[in-house]
């Protein structure tokens, strides 16, 4: 199968797993916004982002070895088993070890304490289960286990949330139970615990496995600072209900991810199989262009759909989210473009320049964020996120170019762009007859910069269902 070939069968199979889970948190958010208070949903989704922290922290990011370590030994049984049994062998312990000392220091009732580390190391160790089989090359079992995990915590939150009415406790139980039928789900039917045997744990193993991940911490805990030290700021000086409206200013833009998680994690496999190849130049400079016109084109069928999403969506008195998703569109773009990169660094087991770059766009964001939200309200937490995402991607488009001479069309990333910020001014007025030339413009954008790529994913897309019939 051809490398375009086998990145649009890729695409086609995770995007089922990342299109669920978004799917999820917003058939949800109905529910959450209309059951829980705005300091209860503000809490909630301080917990929902601190499992991003814990996650690297706990386990030093050697779940994303599993990923590119297995790909190069896919032929290889004995040697698959030594690095799925090594990395759960570091992941358990760590994090039961890492939960303890959270449970005593983080404040609050004792039950919800409990319920929150449960439902952290669940997604710890389903998170762990997923990079095995997509290193295993089970994109399939992986998008099954995000569908279980979707409709789990779709399910669970109607049930505790809705119907039981309880409140913040009941939406952090749906967390935990829909993390651990997901994670049940795809040990069996991946067959994971055949990869398991204790007598191939090896500290010198373990020590390899961490000497590729360890680097990927500080990038981790960079972009958990970018995604929290917002939320945190603005709770602090603003309140948890301000944090509340900002946490709903950020659910609609997030939407990127799903189009940006579908392609990046098909790409990241290319990348790596590719970074062999003697024309990884070129490929590379040509699936920058693919990647960002088809980011460009989401955001603007995204931006043109907002005004009804929202309406649809959002319940409560959330009216001043929608100033701040414009800010926070072009912030999910830039950092769609920094994944894409990052791929590449991961591609060549450049680690450290992933935290590098990570951690200097991180400290521009905090300090931006400290610095102008006593003057600007909440526009400084999603005015700093853009800020530091653009940084990030002029940096890494210039230090990635020591691993491969990737080229730029300068010209017309500035065209889209302008593009896009015409979509994003039309959309800010809220007026209908605008909304209405805002979603011809968006349809006409997504179709002229993704012609091939719409193609090749139609064909792609009927070959597979003539081959299941």
């Amino acid at each position: 199968m051809s490398r375009e070939g086998k990145l649009a069968k890729n695409t086609i199979i995770l995007s089922i797993g990342t299109f669920l889970p978004k799917l999820a948190s917003f058939v949800t958010l109905p529910i959450l916004t209309g059951c829980l208070t705005k300091e209860e949903y503000g809490t909630y989704d301080l917990i929902t982002v601190l499992v991003s922290l814990l996650l690297p922290a706990a386990t030093l990011q050697i779940q994303t070895a599993a990923f590119r370590f297995l790909i190069d030994v896919r032929d290889d049984p004995k040697e698959i088993k030594s690095i799925v049994t090594n990395i759960f062998a570091f992941i358990i312990p760590t994090s039961l070890i890492a939960l303890t000392v959270l449970f005593f220091v983080m404040p609050g009732d004792a039950g919800i304490k409990l319920l929150i580390c449960f439902y952290f190391l669940a997604d710890i160790l389903v998170n762990g289960a997923r990079q095995v089989s997509r290193g295993l090359e089970k994109n399939m079992i992986y998008s099954i286990s995000a569908i279980v995990s979707s409709l789990g915590k779709m399910i669970f939150a109607v049930i505790f949330v809705w119907w039981l009415h309880f409140g913040l406790v009941g939406s952090v139980i749906a967390l935990f139970m829909a993390s651990m039928l997901s994670l049940v789900v795809i040990v069996i039917t991946g067959k994971l615990y055949k990869y398991i045997d204790v007598s191939v744990i090896s500290r010198e193993k373990i020590k390899a496995l961490i000497a590729y991940s360890w680097p990927m911490v500080p990038n981790s805990m960079s972009m958990w600072i970018m995604r929290l030290s917002d939320r945190i700021v603005v709770t602090l000086i603003m309140g948890p209900a301000a944090n509340g409206v900002y946490s709903v200013a950020n659910k609609i833009p997030s939407l990127l991810n799903l189009a940006q998680n579908t392609f990046t994690m098909a790409w990241q496999e290319n990348a790596s199989i590719v970074s062999k190849d003697k024309d990884a130049d070129a490929y590379y400079s040509a699936m920058f262009r693919t990647m960002f016109d088809l980011m460009a084109g989401f955001l603007g069928l995204l931006i043109c759909a907002t005004p009804l999403l929202f309406m649809l969506l959002i319940r409560g008195d959330y009216g001043e989210a929608y100033f701040q998703m414009p800010l926070l569109f072009l912030a999910m773009f830039f950092y769609s473009q920094c994944t894409y990169l990052g791929g590449i660094y991961v591609a060549y087991k450049d680690t450290k320049s992933v935290g590098i770059t990570t951690m200097v766009s991180a400290v521009c964001n905090l300090v931006i964020d400290i610095g102008l939200i006593n003057f600007i309200g909440l526009y400084a937490a999603s005015g700093s996120t853009l800020i530091s995402y653009i940084l990030l991607f002029v940096f890494r488009m210039v230090d990635v170019r020591k691993l491969v001479a990737i080229k730029y069309d300068v010209k017309h990333i500035a065209i889209v762009l302008l593009v896009l910020v015409a979509e994003l001014i039309l959309c800010y007025m809220q007026m209908t007859i605008l909304n209405i030339v805002n979603i011809v413009f968006g349809v006409i954008v997504f179709a002229v910069l993704n012609k091939s790529f719409i193609n090749a994913v139609w064909k792609k897309g009927l070959k597979i269902l003539k081959n299941h019939k």
